[in-house]
Formats: structure tokens, C-alpha cells, sequence
């Protein structure tokens, strides 16, 4: 239950709760002209205040964000599961507004630390889900945020228009899934319905974006991502396999210097060889050509020139012949030396070859074994890219085939979704009759049981359909009184079921338009439920009307709260002075 209200700011009118009934009345004064209004006293200003400090996010159309405000801090004292004051204290201080400051630190520990704990806004939040609303671990598609705006309507946020609906533009589905939990029915069935309005959104939005040409070139079609992924996720695998295998060695530099200083030598020898291969070709094939010159010839052309040599002449010759003979010999001596002069050097490299050839095939080996660190980091720098790759083009694949996805296809999963809800209804049917007869009770305290009055739950192909009826509900009245019935029947079974809090918190626009005699009458049923059910109903009023409402109700003065609120212009509102669109 909800305790205290107060602020830092001495002006503001500390409000004190109670169990059961609470009233929180806007006086007229006896000084009050004619033209002047409670509507700025803040009576729905009490109901703001109470969702700052229960985590609301922005602050946009609400009286909090009116720069008249000083920036106090709002503390709240209400009761928490094991805690019987907790004290949640929130300033408007725009650097200190994401901090929410708890006295125990019920998030973390959950026992009484002093000093108090601080958690931020998403942390509270999260918090008052587990806290108040009993969220499994698992709660996607449900909030504590929504929930507790369905137990205190904004008049800020129109949350009054629609009893299914916390603000108009909330999509049905969302909110039909808040309800299925507090009423006990399969929300997350319900919750399907969102991801299949997400899926169709989606679906338009890119079919939209299609029109656009370069759409397909930052997409794509699914047939060509579906290889560039298995490719992409080839490469990835393969990286992580040379990561996985790979050994870094420390000398690594030394070892590829070397390497590559012998591979520098074995091909220098090669380019030796060549010349030296050159040079054998030429000297094997001049000692070939080698031979002694002939001198016979001589002879034969002196005799048949009929000239006789003398015999000198003769003995010269002889002597040329011996000299040409001589050099010849040492002509072919020298070329045979100089072969085999080459040969032995073309050997001796061949056998350095050798050697140096397994020296280098060692390093190889060392070296591809294992490598730098720079070159491990190279190596899983590259795995890295990849991997982001292979996420990048997943996710364009993932959006070509949502792209692709037919309105067919969406159809048909919504249709099988409908045909589960229907059958979890008709498993569900006792539960169903349990939320009928508490409406219709509800109801029938207000209108007697004249009037048809039921709770339509159905699948639908868009949503789980909720929708709570009393007869003749065109009326505005009775249309406000159709959220009254529905807000009390939610809360009953939440509470009872330990989905929901102790407390139910209505503005006074509620009654706008409401017969004083429904009035009167929905005051005592919200009186008798908080007896019954343990809980506590908070509900702001004009005294004027609570003066009607007393023909039919009497003991309403009993439950009327402090601070009582007039519409004195100096002090008499609830932050302790008027200013510009209080409300």
C-alpha cells in the first residue's frame, strides 16, 4: 500500500494514505468567486507526482515539466514484499532525475543497509516489475511501466478514453497482453501478437524502402546471401582454424632472415653453374676442334708444279710441323685442364647446394610450423574482420528473407495463433467465468442487474480481443464506469493471484459526466472490495461532489485524507502556490 507523499519543498502538502478507502477532497473556499476553478488545486497533479517517483521516463505533457516547479525531491513511503516502509525518493533536478534513491536498498540486497541505496530509472523499473507484479524471470512483452499505468490513469495521457488502453496510441496488441497477465490468461500467447505487428511492419517498411535502387545493392536477394554467407562462414572457420593451430616463434625474424640469406646462396650458385656450364660447352667443343695443322699438302703442289724442294727447304718445314705439333699438345692440355677445372667446380656447388638445401627445407619447416606474434595478431586481426563480415552479412540475409516473407505467410501464422488462443480460451473457461461474474457483480452495484454487463475475450487475427461491456454504454457515464468495473476486477484478480499490487488509484475526470447516485454508489463498492480484498483505492474529488455522492453513501467523510485542497490562488493547491497550467 501507499503511505506518504511528500517533498523536500515546504510549500508542498504532504499527503498521508490509509488502508481501504482514500478520498483526497479540493475544497471550494468561502472566499471563492465564481470564476475560480479547483481544476488547478492539483488533485491529477498527485497522481503525476506518484509516477515520478514509480519511474516514469519523460517527463512531456506532464505538470512536473512546468519550469515554475522548483526542483525538490519527491519521497514516497509505500509498503514492499518483506518491507514494511520503503522509502523512493526521485529529484527534479534535471542531473539527479535518473537516480532513484531507496532507504532499504530493496534491489540489491533486499534487507536494510543504511546508508540507502541509489539504483537508476530502468533498475527501479525492472525492480518494481518483480516487486509488484510478481514478472517470471522470462517477461518479454509485458511492463511494469504499462501495468502501473492501468492502476493510475494519466489524465495527461488520456488513459481514461479506452479501459483496455493506457494512452490511444498504444497499440492494441501490447495492450491486451498487460491485461491477459493481470487477469491470469496466457499472455504470452497474447505477447505473439506483437512480433507479428513487428514482422508486418517491418515487411512494409522495407517493401517501401525497395523502391529506393540501391536498396539491392546494401541488401541484396536471399539466393545470392545465402552463398555469400556459406562463404563467408567458410573463411571464418578456416581463420580460426590457422588461430587454433598456430605457434609463435619467439626468433621468428632471425629464422626467415637466414632462410632467406640460404636461399640467396643456393640461387647464386645456380647462377654460377650457368656461366660455368657456358664455359665447359665452349672448352669441350674447342678441344674437339683441336688438331695439327697439315703440312703434306706442300709437298704434293711444289712436285706437281714440277719443283724439287731442296732439302733445307725441306728440313724447315719438318721443324714449322714439330713447333705447330708442340702447340697444339699444349693447346689441348690447357683446355683439358680448364674442363676439369669447370667440372670440379660445378660438383663442389652441387654438394653446397645440397647442404645449404637442407638447411633451408629445416627453416621451412620451423617456420611454418609456427610464426611472429606480429603475424599471429595479423592473423587474428583478419579472423575478427571476418567474423564482423559474416554478422554484417548474416544480417543482410536475415533481412532480405523478412523482406521476402509474404503477407501470406504473416497471415497463416496469425491465423494458427488465433486457432491456439481459442483453445487455450476454452481450456480456460472457469478463469473466464471467475472475470465475468466479478465484472457483472460490479456492475450490477451500480446499474442493478437490469442491464447486461460482460468482459468479451476472444482471439482475433490481430490481437487477443478484451473488452469489458455494460448496456447502455454509450453514455459517458456509463462508459467511465465501464473502466471503474473493469480497473477493480483487474486489480481483485491480480491481487489475489500475486500479479498485481495492493492499491488502485483513480482521478477525478473519472466521474466527469457520471450520475451522482453512480457515484455515490461506485464510492461504497470500491469501499466494500478494499475490505474484502485487502487492498486500497486512493480517488480525488471536488467537495461539491462528494456532497452529492453522500445522499448514497455516508460514511464517505470517514476515508477523506489530509491535506484537504482548496483553490485559494496564494497557497491552497497541492504544491503550496498557482502557477500556469497546474492541474
Amino acid at each position: 500500500m501507499l503511505r506518504r507523499l511528500q517533498s523536500t519543498d515546504e510549500r508542498f502538502k504532504t499527503v498521508i494514505f490509509k488502508p481501504g478507502r482514500n478520498l483526497l477532497i479540493a475544497d471550494m473556499t468561502e472566499a471563492s468567486s465564481p470564476t475560480d476553478s479547483r481544476n488547478g488545486v492539483g488533485k491529477s497533479s498527485v497522481i503525476e507526482v506518484l509516477h515520478f517517483v514509480l519511474g516514469m521516463g519523460r517527463l512531456d505533457g506532464s505538470v512536473l515539466e512546468n519550469p515554475a516547479l522548483p526542483e525538490s525531491t519527491f519521497t514516497l513511503v509505500m509498503d514492499w514484499p518483506g518491507v514494511a516502509d520503503l522509502s523512493v525518493s526521485r529529484s527534479l533536478k534535471q542531473r539527479r532525475r535518473s537516480r532513484i534513491e531507496l532507504a532499504p536498498d530493496v534491489i540489491s540486497t533486499g534487507t536494510l543497509p543504511s546508508p540507502p541505496g541509489v539504483a537508476t530509472v530502468p533498475e527501479w523499473v525492472s525492480a518494481l516489475g518483480y516487486g509488484l507484479f510478481g514478472f517470471p524471470e522470462e517477461h518479454e512483452g509485458i511492463g511494469a511501466r504499462a501495468l502501473l499505468s492501468l492502476y493510475m490513469r494519466r489524465v495527461s495521457r488520456r488513459s481514461m478514453d479506452d479501459p483496455i488502453k493506457s494512452f490511444p496510441a498504444q497499440t492494441i496488441a501490447e495492450a491486451t497482453t498487460n491485461v491477459a497477465y493481470l487477469l491470469g490468461l496466457d499472455w504470452r500467447l497474447a505477447s505473439r501478437y506483437q512480433h507479428l505487428a513487428s514482422r508486418e511492419s517491418l515487411r512494409r517498411k522495407l517493401k517501401q524502402a525497395t523502391k529506393d535502387p540501391a536498396f539491392g545493392l546494401v541488401v541484396g536477394t536471399v539466393s545470392e546471401l545465402r552463398g555469400q554467407v556459406a562463404a563467408a562462414t567458410v573463411r571464418v572457420h578456416r581463420l580460426a582454424d590457422q588461430v587454433a593451430s598456430f605457434r609463435v616463434v619467439p626468433e621468428y625474424e632471425q629464422l626467415q632472415a637466414r632462410a632467406d640469406e640460404i636461399d640467396a646462396r643456393i640461387r647464386g650458385t645456380r647462377i654460377e653453374d650457368a656461366a660455368d656450364r657456358r664455359n665447359l660447352q665452349d672448352l669441350q667443343a674447342a678441344l674437339r676442334d683441336e688438331r695439327e695443322p697439315a703440312t703434306d699438302y706442300l709437298r704434293r703442289v711444289y712436285r706437281e708444279l714440277g719443283v724439287l724442294l731442296p732439302e733445307a727447304v725441306t728440313r724447315r718445314y719438318d721443324d714449322v710441323r714439330a713447333f705447330h705439333e708442340s702447340v697444339v699438345a699444349n693447346r689441348r692440355a690447357y683446355l683439358e685442364e680448364e674442363i676439369d677445372s669447370t667440372s670440379d667446380r660445378l660438383a663442389m656447388r652441387e654438394e653446397v647446394r645440397t647442404s645449404l638445401g637442407e638447411k633451408h627445407a629445416d627453416l621451412l619447416r620451423a617456420l611454418h610450423e609456427g610464426g611472429a606474434l606480429d603475424a599471429f595478431t595479423a592473423l587474428q586481426q583478419q579472423l575478427s574482420i571476418a567474423r564482423s563480415d559474416l554478422e554484417t552479412v548474416k544480417t543482410r540475409f536475415e533481412v532480405a528473407k523478412r523482406l521476402e516473407a509474404t503477407q501470406a505467410e504473416i497471415n497463416a501464422e496469425r491465423s494458427k495463433l488465433r486457432q491456439l488462443i481459442t483453445r487455450d480460451l476454452d481450456e480456460r473457461e472457469a478463469l473466464i467465468t471467475e472475470i465475468n461474474t466479478l465484472f457483472q457483480q460490479f456492475a450490477a452495484t451500480l446499474y442493478g442487474t437490469d442491464r447486461d454487463s460482460y468482459v468479451d475475450i476472444s482471439g482475433l487475427d490481430k490481437s487477443l480481443h478484451i473488452s469489458p461491456h455494460i448496456g447502455g454504454e454509450d453514455s459517458q457515464g456509463i462508459s467511465k464506469m465501464v473502466t471503474l468495473c473493469f480497473d477493480l476486477t483487474c486489480a481483485v484478480l491480480a491481487h489475489r493471484n500475486g500479479r498485481g499490487p495492493d492499491f488502485l488509484v483513480h482521478d477525478s475526470h473519472l466521474f466527469d459526466g457520471v450520475d451522482e447516485r453512480q457515484i455515490g454508489k461506485a464510492l461504497r463498492l470500491a469501499r466494500a472490495v478494499c475490505a474484502d480484498e485487502g487492498l486500497q483505492y486512493i480517488v480525488t474529488m471536488n467537495s461539491d461532489d462528494l456532497a452529492k455522492a453522500e445522499r448514497y453513501d455516508d460514511t464517505l467523510s470517514e476515508d477523506v485524507i489530509e491535506p484537504r485542497l482548496t483553490d485559494h490562488l496564494d497557497d491552497g493547491g497541492l504544491f503550496g502556490f498557482r502557477f500556469e497550467k497546474c492541474s
